[in-house]
């Protein structure tokens, strides 16, 4: 009989612990309810990644952000637009895809940004088309520090 209590109580345990990481907020950036996009959220001890989806399914936004310098070698030659994060200032690059034109390559972007000390951002957009990555962009550069929070700073 004590046995069985010690399994109920172990299990009741459990599922409250599940519950409760259930509850915890998101330290993904606040999305504008209007952009019709929802994260999924992958957390680990020093990054998270947080990727935006349609209704869908396509993933369309990817951030992680990281408490290591991502250290990725953005070509100069492929810089496009000016934009921000987080009140950062950035540029965004087109993908280095070693020469090759691809198709919807002209509709994905790729950065980085340093927003603290031990804080990074890489951010990528994978848009079906060029009005698409122009929405993201914007979206992107109206997008809060959610990095505060996060493990790893």
């Amino acid at each position: 009989m004590l046995k069985h209590i010690r399994i109920i109580a172990c299990a009741l345990l459990l599922a409250g612990s599940a519950g409760a990481s259930a509850q915890q907020a998101t330290q993904c950036p606040l999305l504008p309810s209007s952009s019709g996009l929802q994260w999924q959220e992958q957390a680990q001890s020093d990054f998270i990644v947080c990727k935006a989806t349609t209704g869908d399914g396509r993933t369309v936004l990817n951030v992680m952000l990281t408490a290591r310098d991502p250290a990725l070698t953005l070509s100069r030659a492929l810089r496009a637009e000016k934009g921000s994060f987080a009140g950062e200032s950035l540029y965004w690059y087109k993908p280095d895809m070693g020469g090759r034109e691809l198709p919807g390559l002209d509709a994905r972007r790729i950065t980085t940004v340093k927003l603290a000390r031990n804080r990074y951002a890489q951010i990528w957009i994978d848009a079906d088309d060029v009005n698409e990555l122009a929405a993201l962009q914007q979206l992107t550069g109206n997008l809060d520090d959610a990095t505060a929070n996060f493990a790893g700073k």
